[in-house]
């Protein structure tokens, strides 16, 4: 009788110990994963150029710069002057002419716009004229400072256009600069996340590594940005891995998360001559990713 009693009490207790560990590993965030290898990154992550970066420049000379960099990729910002024979500025108020004629010049060169921004529309007629932009040139998500009464109009408008919206942090006083307000702001609006400009985290006095993991899951984009001073709103830009921001930490956990989306380098100084600068920014962002092969 005894070992009739053991034989269902062992494979109960074998049965209860599968089921616990499948439950566990079911409920563990994917997200934490560290198994993303480097074809995942060369596949899914898109090094482009914010074009404010060029900003001193019309859209055009901007273009012609982004592709002397040798990158396909850009984050364009209204209100820049077209240039090049072009009436206006990039933006919602484009003629139907231009923003075809634009569209043209851009595969002619392979150039992609990806995001604009960043934007800080005062009325819901204003953000739909720019979804509207946005779905035009197929992008894939708006860079902006939306308004806290915005959010869920926002968000419902982001869902219906498919284009996602990825708030920036500017410095302080910003509403933004911190990366719990921008985790305010997602709470129940899944077409809202971050653009993560870790530059302008060190000017506020955080490290941008610690950002990035409390705004996991939630991380649209990025803004490649380097500063040669922490914790000072005003510190001067530099280049890409010059300055005080940990690089190889920032890309090592953004590879952790698995993350997917676009890197925009944001060069703010050297206005006049930073096309070198953006090529060795490419480069060091290329030495770092052949790392993990």
């Amino acid at each position: 009788m005894k070992k009739l009693i053991l034989v269902p009490m062992v494979l109960g207790f074998l049965f209860y110990t599968v089921s616990s560990w499948v439950k566990g590993a079911n409920e563990r965030p994917k997200s934490d994963s560290t198994s993303v290898d480097s074809a995942n990154v060369q596949k899914n992550w898109k090094l482009g150029v914010q074009m404010w970066t060029f900003h001193y420049f019309p859209f055009i000379t901007a273009l012609e710069k982004v592709d002397s960099s040798g990158i396909k990729y850009i984050e364009a910002f209204p209100g820049q002057k077209l240039g090049g024979g072009f009436p206006g500025a990039f933006g919602p108020d484009m003629s139907d002419s231009v923003k075809t004629q634009l569209k043209q010049l851009l595969q002619s060169k392979g150039i992609s716009i990806v995001a604009m921004g960043v934007i800080v529309p005062h009325t819901i007629d204003d953000w739909k004229k720019y979804f509207d932009l946005a779905k035009y040139f197929g992008l894939s998500y708006i860079t902006a400072e939306p308004l806290k009464t915005q959010w869920n109009q926002v968000d419902s408008l982001a869902g219906l256009y498919g284009i996602r919206v990825a708030i920036h942090d500017h410095p302080k006083p910003n509403v933004y600069w911190s990366p719990d307000s921008v985790l305010a702001a997602t709470t129940g609006h899944p077409n809202i996340g971050s653009c993560a400009d870790v530059g302008h985290w060190a000017r506020n006095g955080l490290n941008p590594v610690d950002c990035l993991k409390k705004l996991q899951g939630h991380i649209f984009g990025v803004h490649l940005k380097d500063i040669v001073e922490f914790n000072n709103v005003k510190a001067r830009d530099t280049t890409v891995g010059h300055g005080v921001v940990d690089f190889p930490a920032v890309f090592a956990e953004l590879k952790r998360q698995g993350f997917s989306g676009m890197l925009s380098i944001e060069q703010e100084s050297n206005w006049y001559h930073n096309v070198p600068d953006v090529i060795n920014t490419r480069k060091y962002f290329e030495e770092q990713v052949a790392k993990w092969k």
